[in-house]
């Protein structure tokens, strides 16, 4: 691995970590930056399921106690069964929806304009979903019914749009419906795990055959890289929402979305080859 290699590794694993639980779209970034760095093609497919792997196993590990005593009481507690049945309801949408429209979704609307624009688009949501009046219904995440789960499910469906973010979907999504900012932000988290890793081992079996033995350290690096950062970014972010609303996260989306889409219109950048 050459030095330009590694400094492109070391600055994708840190967009992925940082971006993937954050409502401001790590898809979007990913296409956005690994096209200014020229870092593109096959390799880079199977490199971007690798990081994404590191991302959500951060997040695992940052939750392990929960996971673990869900998963031991499964079988005799209420509790652990109703969160179980909600993360697979609200998981559900997405399986479906995924399946049937990936290829058509990444063939015509994985490019840097599409992402500029859903990034504009969602931060004006996130603004209004912000100034709205909220009215808490569900305090914490086991609170939750699973007409709440599944209503979320299908909010997550709308980040199969790149540049809308998968955290923003279901984060504004769980606000609309009654959640607390804490409960929609843990919501997010968990719910990642399944459809994240659902979705790497689709990929990952489905372009089995762009995996070489020579990328692996690539592929150890931008994991390393993106659990570090991702672990950061969890934590950040759950202690930055106990006093803080989602605004500057959509002002920051609108602020993006608005240059990049500026830097198109008048040709100061070519987005031509940002394909995911």
């Amino acid at each position: 691995m050459d030095l330009w290699t590694a400094l492109q590794v070391l600055i994708l694993g840190i967009v992925e970590g940082l971006t993937e639980f954050l409502p401001i779209s790590s898809t979007g970034h990913q296409i956005i930056v690994a096209d200014l760095l020229g870092f593109g093609g096959e390799r880079a497919m199977a490199f971007n399921i690798i990081i994404q792997l590191g991302a959500i196993l951060a997040v695992m590990w940052e939750y392990r106690r929960k996971i673990l005593i869900t998963v031991f009481n499964v079988p005799r507690q209420r509790q652990a069964q109703r969160f179980t049945a909600n993360l697979l309801i609200a998981f559900l949408p997405a399986v479906v929806i995924g399946v049937a429209f990936a290829d058509l979704i990444h063939d015509y609307l994985f490019n840097a304009v599409t992402v500029a624009a859903a990034l504009v688009i969602g931060g004006v949501v996130m603004l209004w979903a912000e100034r709205r009046t909220h009215e808490v219904t569900v305090e914490e995440v086991d609170d939750m019914t699973w007409k709440e789960a599944l209503k979320i499910g299908f909010a997550q469906c709308l980040a199969m749009i790149p540049g809308t973010s998968r955290s923003a979907s279901t984060i504004i999504g769980g606000l609309l419906f009654g959640l607390s900012r804490r409960a929609a932000t843990e919501f997010s988290f968990f719910l990642a795990m399944p459809t994240m890793v659902g979705a790497a081992v689709y990929s990952g079996y489905k372009y089995r055959d762009l995996f070489q033995p020579g990328d692996l350290p690539v592929f150890a690096l931008g994991f390393v890289v993106s659990f570090v950062f991702a672990m950061i970014a969890v934590r950040g972010l759950l202690k930055f929402i106990a006093n803080h609303s989602y605004a500057v996260f959509a002002w920051y989306r609108i602020g993006f979305g608005l240059l990049i889409l500026a830097t198109w219109q008048f040709h100061l950048i070519d987005w031509s080859n940002a394909q995911g």
